[in-house]
């Protein structure tokens, strides 16, 4: 966990670890999203990142039986 500081400006440096682990560059766009007490920050990809990234999920789980009427 790394801590930084606010700016007079309300701006923050994300630490140079943490870009590089997320491979992230400047002037990437960034979701800002606030829960209660915390805030995160989250890389928008392009949809074309995405092809893949559930391959090797696990979808063995019984589904529940729908209400019939």
């Amino acid at each position: 966990m790394y801590t930084v500081t606010l700016s007079p400006k309300f701006q923050v440096v994300i630490p140079k670890r943490v870009r590089e682990r997320m491979s992230l560059r400047a002037g990437e766009k960034i979701e800002v999203i606030s829960f209660d007490d915390r805030i995160e920050l989250v890389p928008v990809r392009p949809m074309r990142e995405m092809r893949g990234f559930l391959r090797g999920l696990d979808r063995s789980f019984e589904r529940e039986r729908e209400d019939r009427a």
